[in-house]
């Protein structure tokens, strides 16, 4: 008996997803309420904190989905097409087969992915918490909002030039050297395979990801900025050379912010540099 399995080396569902989650952010760009995401926005009214936070990770993931997957793409592919012929080569039932298909696989391997960035985007949305508390208890501070945008901008240009960016980005950068070494079969092998995967590309794009508190979660220009950067220093032939030349150009960004912080809304979008003002 043959088994018949798709030929894709990407699942649909996942292309499809990214196209999903663009277009939610840009329905809310063209309908204005891209404002309504920011996490300064849902912070805002009488919800609970439980409430609030809920709101936000239901955006973040969609913000996820649409910049982090694109740059994993390698990943993917490459996962998807040994289990499939992990699959290919044992009949279910035969003393051989020793676990579930490779939608199920997938399906631990990006749980496990998406639950590390979950984890993230937790993390910032409670520094941001404490952020907006220690405004409250510095009266000086909601005078200067650009500071706290700035630092942020400063800070994301100073990692490009860091030792952990690099380490991380080589990691993803060779999606076939970290898979033969971490790779083990079943639900569980699949799972800390995408945590283990999550972690590295998360050490090497979570400041990048920190500028998104500053521009908003649902700014649609610095998604797909910040998106085109991760997928090319991962993926891109000279990626390696893009990560200080991002660096240089986060950290004039951040000196504009503190020169002319007048241009602050203009250098994040509208939305955003309202959001960063309420600060």
């Amino acid at each position: 008996m043959t088994t018949t399995l798709p030929q894709r080396r990407l699942p649909l569902v996942i292309p499809v997803a990214i196209g999903f989650a663009w277009l939610l952010a840009l329905l809310a760009e063209v309908g204005g309420w891209a404002e309504g995401l920011h996490h300064d926005a849902l912070l805002v009214g009488s919800r609970s904190l439980g409430t609030t936070l809920l709101l936000f990770l239901i955006a973040w993931q969609a913000m996820i989905v649409a910049m982090m997957l694109p740059s994993s793409l390698p990943m993917i592919r490459i996962f998807r097409v040994i289990s499939v012929r992990q699959f290919a080569e044992a009949r279910p039932g035969s003393a051989a087969y020793a676990g579930p298909g490779p939608r199920m696989l997938m399906t631990a391997f990006l749980g496990g992915y998406v639950l590390v960035w979950s984890c993230f985007g937790a993390l910032a949305f409670a520094g941001d918490l404490a952020l907006h508390r220690a405004v409250a208890q510095a009266p000086w501070l909601p005078e200067h909002p650009w500071l706290i945008t700035a630092s942020i901008l400063a800070f994301a240009g100073a990692f490009q030039f860091s030792s952990l960016k690099d380490r991380c980005l080589s990691k993803c950068r060779a999606p076939s050297l970290y898979l033969a070494s971490h790779y083990a079969r079943g639900l569980d092998g699949a799972f800390r395979l995408g945590r283990g995967h999550g972690l590295f590309c998360l050490g090497c794009c979570w400041a990048l990801m920190l500028v998104m508190f500053a521009a908003g979660t649902g700014n649609l220009w610095w998604m797909a900025a910040l998106t085109a950067l991760m997928v090319y220093e991962k993926t891109g032939r000279h990626g390696a050379r893009a990560v200080p030349v991002a660096g240089v150009l986060l950290l004039a960004l951040a000196v504009l912010a503190l020169l002319h912080p007048s241009w602050l809304p203009e250098i994040l979008g509208g939305s955003a540099g309202a959001g960063a003002h309420q600060h």
